[in-house]
């Protein structure tokens, strides 16, 4: 019997091991972790972040009890690329990922390790709940989710709920203005497409995730067991549709457009919703041992608000890639901290799994480093820890918007300095401390910056990538050379 027993005690310690990760002895705390992320949310878009338009009380709730990160970038100035980085704590260009999916036949890989595989093999419930986009959300005939490419459940979660992502589903609904109004028709949950009885089958999109967000955390504070929480908003990226009463009534102002009515009416009406979230945390009594994140995938589309930021959207200038971020944990984090400490997407992944008490593998690849350590109180991460970080978008989106001399296609930041390229070419150098608005080009004063970063640039696009995304990987069209 001794002997069976050390046999299965042996093969657990493989099994852990081979998998990447081992869990801390005294897990019996471990907090709950859960991610809201907006949609093209602006770096103004909060009034907790200045906005003067815009009321966010619930949002500014968990500013005010946490800790406010001022200069907090995503991976990408659109949406799949950053989600992408959130799910694996990598560049996303490492997977070949350089621009929005169309959702027609690219996905993230199966092959990648995501924050919430690692969560859930370590003991984890965990749920994903809103916008996706990260490929396989196509249906057959009867609702079913195809399985011909991986979605939520290959990629950790336990349970979902989501939209179809399907042509020309969502472009149809898009067009018309209905996508929100209309979204609990084209819903998607644990791999079927919900039923007309179905009582999400009628709600507003918006609150159809925040209400299933409460679901989940009803259902999983009832186990014994922590739970990560994926909440992934559409709010506030089009199509701008008036909010369902009475956020459309207490946001009507004179002088202001009908977009900007909408788009306001979205935002009181999303933030509303994370206080329901907040709510339940509370009336269950686990909001104390609860990371709550809140972040947006990339900066400002046109109704929203980058302050004095330059451009928005599809831009690797500061507003298209510089948002709000917030992190409360009441057991853990002291409240009313603000910071200009640099912070970036593929940070979640780490930090998550080290406040689960997950080692991860020594080689495990990562991008991102944990934050763990400077949210309870010790000193932000040096420059030798973070090193150089670096960003890649296909010329199409910044050109569409910006025009093609000025977009650029790179960036390469360290501490103060953020050079941006096109196509690996050094074309600006920014002082991001002195100059946080981008207008005074510093190119030609610092040769050696310049060099040192177009060289990082350079082995970054040079770099292996995975390429089992359904897309080839990324190919310059102007040759990259160092100088």
């Amino acid at each position: 019997m001794l002997k069976k027993i050390a046999s299965m005690i042996l093969l657990a310690v493989v099994l852990i091991a081979y998998s990447g990760f081992a869990v801390a002895q005294n897990d019996d705390n471990r907090p709950n972790i859960i991610l809201l992320l907006g949609d093209d949310l602006g770096h103004r878009d909060l009034s907790c972040f200045g906005s003067p338009n815009v009321k966010t009380p619930h949002i500014d709730k968990l500013a005010a009890e946490g800790m406010a990160f001022k200069k907090f970038y995503t991976a990408s100035a659109v949406c799949t690329p950053t989600r992408a980085s959130i799910m694996t704590g990598r560049y996303p260009l490492r997977f070949g990922i350089n621009k929005h999916f169309n959702d027609v036949d690219r996905w993230l890989p199966e092959s990648s390790t995501t924050v919430a595989e690692l969560l859930r093999d370590a003991g984890y419930n965990t749920a994903h709940v809103g916008k996706w986009h990260l490929g396989g959300l196509h249906v057959d005939e009867s609702g079913k989710r195809l399985d011909t490419q991986p979605g939520p459940r290959q990629h950790g979660f336990d349970y979902y709920q989501t939209q179809i992502e399907q042509q020309p589903t969502r472009r149809t609904m898009g067009r018309k203005r209905t996508l929100y109004r209309e979204g609990g028709t084209v819903l998607l949950r644990n791999g079927q497409k919900v039923a007309e009885d179905d009582p999400y089958y009628t709600k507003h999109l918006t609150d159809a995730n925040g209400d299933f967000a409460v679901e989940m955390i009803e259902k999983f504070s009832a186990e014994d067991k922590p739970f990560f929480l994926n909440v992934w908003w559409l709010v506030p990226h089009k199509p701008y549709e008036p909010a369902p009463s009475p956020y459309w009534e207490d946001t009507a102002a004179e002088g202001i457009s009908k977009d900007q009515h909408r788009f306001r009416s979205m935002m009181h009406h999303l933030d509303a919703k994370v206080g329901k979230i907040l709510a339940k945390l509370e009336s269950l009594g686990i909001a104390d041992n609860t990371i709550v994140v809140f972040a947006s995938d990339n900066g400002a589309a046109p109704e929203g608000d980058v302050g004095k930021l330059r451009d928005r959207k599809g831009s690797l200038h500061e507003g298209g890639i510089r948002v709000p971020m917030m992190v409360r944990w009441p057991a853990a984090i002291k409240a009313g901290q603000k910071t200009t400490t640099f912070a970036h997407t593929t940070d979640f992944l780490p930090t998550f799994c080290e406040a689960a008490g997950i080692e991860l593998a020594a080689d495990m690849p990562l991008d991102g480093i944990s934050l763990l350590s400077y949210f309870k109180g010790d000193q932000p991460p040096t420059q030798q820890q973070r090193g150089t970080m670096v960003w890649h978008l296909d010329r199409y989106q910044g050109e569409r918007r910006l025009g093609k001399k000025t977009a650029m296609t790179e960036i390469a930041m360290q501490g103060k300095w953020k050079l941006l390229a096109r196509h690996g070419k050094p074309t600006e150098l920014f002082d991001i401390d002195a100059d946080p608005y981008e207008k005074q080009n510093l190119i030609k004063e610092y040769p050696e910056v310049v060099k040192t970063f177009a060289a990082e640039i350079d082995a970054f696009l040079k770099a292996p990538r995975s390429n089992d995304s359904g897309g080839k990987p990324y190919q310059p069209r102007i040759e990259v050379k160092s100088e």
